[in-house]
């Protein structure tokens, strides 16, 4: 490896060393998809300056940085996935270690009408069940990480619910990381609820180890009318372990989509969200909670185009930082001409542990038709004074206190899961990381 190569490089490099062995490579269409996605990457590499979209989140330290490709999945004990599943109740399960699938250690029991499988596997064996969706939904066209995805996607869950299929147990997708250093995961997955199917999914991603590893990961989501997905995205990476993650749904007629994406890990974390609403009566709701201490750095970039009338979109974000972290929340939602009665609220909350913490906030309304429903909000503040004084004041002490309401202002976000059993386990993990915060009072 040379002393001069950078991310880009190396991941060229990655490619042509591993064009021959990735799935569907024997399939033209996907030959081209990754060829013209690969291209995109070398025009456009990663967004090192003047890219507005990535203001905030500067990308030097992982341009320093060189990664190589796993070509295959280091053994991993049961035990050690079971103690990082989120689930205690027997659930279909897809466990993948640095991104690749591991069968032994998954379980797939499902009801007729529902497909969950490796989407590696999919592609050598029924690739005809993607065609027409996977690529579809992700812009390669631009600077960033979807474009080396595409190219460079080994593995992930491929879920499809077919038509009038209730699926009332979770699907758990287990993304485990060996924690090897400079060891890079690229994932995709795809998600099909077809017409008046239902589903749970719990995207778990958990590490091993400390070493400063590189995740891609890149879900398209289609839900066709009447359909209802909830999405739960939980990332516990390394604290030396970067993370990038590009969530994009299209939904139509009264599709009904709803995401509670929590941050606790990652030593730089972008999780970017683009929704589609493309249907009338189509309702999509994204939550997200994020809790950074030390130097983590937590960024959120979302986006939601109204494309037709009658369409509901809720966004709420909060983040809790300590020590020198910093949290970005850019969302912008777009009211396209003749989306007329398009209902959008959208909020995002930062709460600063420590003088040296840092928020940063861009909520964005783009209105191009004239009857909607539209609002956007935005606070950064310490805890209150007045709140504390109250607590100390009816004999509770001022840590105990200070931790009473940063619980409290991070609950707001955990209340609103519908799966219980993760919502217990949730608010459990966030209480342990926020017990490791600044809660004593000094700066």
């Amino acid at each position: 490896m040379s002393a001069t190569e950078d991310f880009k490089s190396s991941s060229c490099r990655d490619y042509g060393q591993h064009e021959a062995t990735l799935p569907g490579q024997q399939l033209a269409w996907i030959r081209s998809l990754r060829g013209d996605a690969l291209e995109q990457f070398k025009t456009h590499g990663l967004p090192l300056g003047g890219d507005e979209a990535w203001k905030y989140t500067d990308l030097k330290a992982l341009n320093r940085r060189t990664f190589e490709v796993a070509s295959q999945a280091p053994a991993i004990e049961p035990q050690q996935a079971r103690t990082q599943s989120l689930i205690e109740a027997p659930c279909a399960r897809l466990v993948f270690v640095d991104g690749l699938f591991a069968r032994a250690l998954s379980s797939a029991s499902l009801p007729v009408g529902v497909s969950v499988a490796s989407l590696a596997e999919t592609l050598q064996t029924d690739a005809a069940a993607l065609e027409g969706r996977l690529g579809q939904q992700v812009e390669i066209a631009q600077p960033g990480f979807s474009a080396l995805n595409t190219a460079l996607m080994a593995d992930g869950a491929y879920i499809c619910v077919h038509r009038d299929t209730p699926v009332s147990e979770p699907i758990e997708l287990l993304f485990l990381s060996s924690g090897s250093p400079d060891r890079a995961a690229h994932v995709r997955n795809l998600f099909v609820l077809e017409s008046g199917a239902s589903a749970v999914v719990v995207e778990n991603h958990a590490a091993l180890g400390d070493g400063a590893y590189f995740t891609d990961i890149v879900s398209e989501i289609f839900i066709d009318e009447h359909a209802s997905l909830q999405h739960y995205k939980v990332q516990r990476d390394g604290v030396q372990a970067f993370h990038f993650a590009g969530t994009h749904i299209r939904q139509h007629r009264n599709g009904h989509y709803v995401a509670h994406t929590v941050d606790l890990g990652g030593r730089l974390v972008r999780n970017t969200v683009s929704a589609s609403l493309a249907g009338e009566g189509a309702e999509c709701t994204l939550n997200g909670l994020y809790v950074a201490s030390g130097r983590q750095h937590v960024d959120h970039h979302t986006r939601i185009d109204h494309l037709v009338p009658h369409a509901i979109s809720r966004e709420q974000y909060k983040g809790v930082l300590d020590g020198r972290a910093r949290g970005i929340f850019s969302g912008r939602v777009v009211v396209h001409p003749h989306a007329q009665q398009s209902d959008a609220q959208q909020a995002h909350d930062s709460l600063l542990l420590s003088d040296d913490a840092e928020a940063d906030s861009r909520p964005q309304l783009e209105i191009y038709a004239d009857d909607v429903k539209c609002s956007h909000g935005s606070t950064v503040g310490q805890l209150d004074d007045d709140a504390l004084f109250y607590l100390r004041a009816r004999g509770i002490g001022l840590e105990h206190g200070r931790e009473l309401l940063v619980r409290a202002f991070a609950a707001g976000v955990v209340a609103q899961m519908q799966f219980e059993p993760l919502r217990a386990r949730l608010d459990q993990l966030v209480g342990e990381k926020l017990a490791a915060a600044n809660l004593s009072g000094t700066r």
